[in-house]
């Protein structure tokens, strides 16, 4: 059972999954679930998949172990994952997304969801010790009680029907890189509906892993090449399973994921907003509401957002670097009225900043340059053994010798945090993060310097000392 809980859901390889821990671990939610009253035996749940080749298998093994806990599967098809929270919270059922988000292909993952959201650590730590004591042989095919795909599509769609003024997007031209992203269908739909002008690009009849927080080149030249040649206003796009956002200006530049953030809570109004310390550090000067910081993960990020909630915040919202947005509160915007979403959401965002920069006459890449934020600019080393990822940031957390030894060629440490990873601040004022990846063989790299091109500089240099001092990375 080498699969296991990450940032977000239960990820690991494929067949690490489908030998019957993925099976599992939804047998082990639903007993969780009955046994805290959560929910009763013959309740309903609901069960959603990305386009991974695997997925429709770890959805069957997963449909026949919830049936075998005693509850009802309801199919909801391909779907982006915050469209099938909302159907199941609507209906006080729960709910799993069979789904490895970014990552690529070779992998998978499984999210779990409670009748109220996404569950939490607590949640997470029941499963997982209840998991080993269930493993078993793939468990046999399921009957499932209905088909719920169209419906479960159509209401996510509905959710934001008149969220944008009449008018207000007349003449937008976005372009929608569609490749293998299960909220492909649903953006077009909701831009087509609010009055742009959507051109579909690049579909893939294989699943292609974009990450929206660490953007590859060839994604940025992709979106560059058709923002320039088709003459749009913007661009956008999801990751696998839709909860993140991928936003390109109308110059062929990313947008940050953390500076979408930033805009919704402006658009909003927003008087708490909740971000892990990975997000741009220039976040609590750029809006009046109260900010909270936590490590990175959406539990976190939904626990931060209660505590704000606690607090007497009544306009809470949440937001991850990767530009997935949560909602604590109901929303109501034009003559949209948004039940509250305690889940990254990828088509708020996008809403927000192409609405807010048109109500402002201005386009994406003016209104994003008056939110005066820090430059900042996250990558990451691929194949990377996690064990080895954080017996480094262990050491350079623990050891001030050997962090200053390690920083030296990049400039000297003056503060130090810890709250996910080693985030240093340099005397330069520069800002570097290293954070081992909690969902793949991965480390996480982020910087803040004056100028992009400081920012991405710091980031090589970072990377290159990492493979200097790491024995045992392969590459």
């Amino acid at each position: 059972m080498a699969a296991k809980f990450g940032t977000s859901g239960l990820r690991g390889l494929v067949g690490e999954l489908t030998d019957g821990t993925a099976a599992a671990h939804a047998r082990a939610f639903a007993r969780h679930l009955i046994e805290t009253g959560q929910a009763a035996r013959g309740a309903q749940i609901y069960l959603g998949r990305d386009r991974r080749a695997s997925s429709p298998e770890i959805a069957r093994q997963c449909a026949a172990a919830l049936v075998a806990e005693g509850l009802k599967p309801v199919e909801c098809g391909v779907l982006p994952t915050p469209a099938l929270a909302l159907h199941a919270m609507g209906r006080g059922a729960a709910a799993l997304m069979i789904t490895g988000s970014h990552i690529p292909d070779d992998r998978n993952g499984v999210k779990f969801y409670r009748p109220d959201g996404e569950i939490d650590k607590h949640d997470e730590a029941a499963i997982a010790g209840l998991a080993p004591g269930l493993v078993s042989d793939a468990p046999t095919p399921a009957a499932i009680l209905r088909d719920d795909s169209a419906a479960a599509l159509a209401g996510f769609v509905a959710r934001y029907r008149g969220f944008v003024p009449e008018g207000l997007f007349a003449g937008l031209r976005i372009g929608l890189y569609e490749h293998s992203s299960a909220a492909s269908a649903a953006l077009a739909a909701i831009l087509g509906e609010a009055g742009a002008e959507v051109i579909g690009l690049g579909p893939s009849s294989v699943f292609i892993p974009v990450d929206t927080e660490a953007v590859s080149e060839e994604t940025r030249r992709l979106a560059g090449d058709w923002v320039a040649e088709l003459s749009l206003d913007g661009l956008v796009s999801a990751d696998g399973d839709g909860d993140r956002p991928m936003v390109v200006d109308e110059t062929g530049r990313v947008i940050r994921g953390d500076a979408l953030g930033l805009i919704v809570a402006r658009h909003l109004d927003a008087d708490a907003v909740v971000t892990p310390i990975t997000s741009n550090s220039g976040i609590e000067a750029g809006c009046t509401a109260d900010a909270i910081r936590t490590r990175v993960g959406s539990p976190y990020v939904i626990s931060g957002m209660t505590e704000a909630l606690q607090k007497g915040r009544q306009r809470v919202i949440g937001f991850e670097a990767n530009g997935g947005v949560l909602t604590a509160n109901p929303v109501a915007v034009g003559s949209a009225r948004l039940a509250a979403l305690p889940t990254r959401d990828s088509v708020l965002p996008i809403l927000c900043a192409f609405a807010a920069a048109r109500a402002a006459g201005e386009t994406l890449s003016a209104h994003v340059a008056e939110l005066a934020l820090p430059v900042a600019a996250s990558d990451r080393i691929e194949h990377f053994p996690t064990a080895t990822g954080q017996a480094l940031v262990a050491d350079l957390s623990g050891d001030e010798d050997r962090r200053l030894r390690f920083f030296e060629p990049l400039g000297r440490p003056v503060n130090a945090d810890l709250t996910d990873g080693l985030r240093v601040t340099l005397d330069s004022g520069a800002i570097v993060h290293l954070r081992p990846s909690g969902n793949a063989p991965e480390l996480r790299i982020y910087s803040e310097a004056p100028s992009e091109e400081l920012a991405l500089d710091l980031i090589a240099r970072t990377a290159a000392r990492v493979c200097e001092v790491a024995p045992d990375y392969p590459g």
